[in-house]
């Protein structure tokens, strides 16, 4: 059986990274933007990061720039603006694409051990999902990811615990994490 230790990944640098380095944390993978509505995560994920590193929990980072261009900067001024803003230190990884043909084979995997099932319910969910439709149509089936800032929760055995879409509030995130520790 697959798991998330199986994904060999890029750094920021264009340097291979196997995610078997994590090999036995708890890691919350997340597709991020530096133009999103959502960008604001960064300040809960970095605090519940300093909080609760050191208990062995990682947040992976992979800017991803496929929804509205959200993210048009290189991996430099990206990690730049999140470390200046949000005082970042999670690792941060090369921007990736997470949907279509270019999809990167970790986004796919994960997004296949945990489907979308909704963004929530009432109109500001249903605008958004309306609007990521629209975006991620060119995609079809491999529209694997909705928006930035969704969230994977991994197990210390590299499973798929959980799946959260941006609008899913950071408490809730931040109790699943503690939970998996």
């Amino acid at each position: 059986m697959k798991t998330v230790y199986d994904f060999t990944v890029k750094d920021r640098m264009g340097n291979d990274v196997s995610l078997s380095e994590y090999r036995g944390k708890v890691l919350l993978i997340v597709n991020t933007a530096t133009g999103c509505g959502f960008t604001p995560h960064y300040e809960p994920l970095e605090a519940m990061y300093a909080e609760l590193k050191d208990r062995g929990f990682e947040i992976l980072d992979f800017p991803c720039n496929q929804f509205a261009n959200q993210a048009p900067g290189s991996d430099d001024e990206i990690h730049d603006f999140c470390t200046l803003k949000f005082g970042t230190e999670f690792p941060q990884f090369a921007k990736i694409d997470v949907n279509g043909e270019t999809a990167d084979p970790l986004f796919a995997w994960l997004a296949e051990e945990k489907p979308f099932e909704s963004f929530g319910k009432g109109l500001k969910f249903a605008a958004l999902k309306k609007f990521a439709d629209m975006n991620n149509k060119t995609f079809g089936d491999k529209a694997y990811i909705k928006w930035n800032f969704t969230k994977f929760l991994i197990d210390r055995e590299g499973n798929v615990l959980a799946r959260f879409e941006p609008t899913v509030d950071m408490k809730a995130v931040r109790q699943a994490v503690a939970a998996a520790l």
